[in-house]
């Protein structure tokens, strides 16, 4: 058997608030067992068993502040990037670069806490 992603976990100052914001992009609610805070908020579950075989997502405190670029950042699609992309803005995600490489286009963009993600254009093939 080969290993299987079971949650995606991003380290935070206020988990509640970034697992909030989160949770709002992904339109999928926070956990409330146990009950989230600004030290641990989730969204899906400690079992590994989500709907559909989503991803959980993990939000966890700690003390140090995210001071450089992200190594590994999560990517999204939307059949209308730029609709998507204002949606994301209107929930607290700061634009960072709009980028068009290799036929795709995407918008980087970075959540309430500075951690980078992306958005798409699903079927994008300039």
């Amino acid at each position: 058997m080969t290993a299987q992603l079971a949650n995606v976990t991003i380290d935070c100052h206020d988990a509640l608030v970034v697992g909030s914001f989160w949770s709002a992009v992904l339109g999928r609610p926070l956990a409330t067992e146990p009950e989230p805070s600004e030290g641990f908020a989730m969204i899906g579950g400690l079992d590994h068993e989500t709907p559909g075989g989503a991803v959980n997502w993990l939000f966890n405190q700690v003390p140090e502040s995210k001071t450089a670029k992200n190594r590994m950042h999560v990517d999204l699609v939307a059949d209308d990037r730029e609709a998507e992309v204002d949606r994301l803005i209107g929930l607290g995600a700061k634009r960072l670069a709009d980028k068009a490489e290799f036929g795709l286009r995407w918008t980087v963009l970075a959540d309430p806490e500075g951690n980078e993600f992306c958005v798409a254009e699903s079927g994008t093939d300039d």
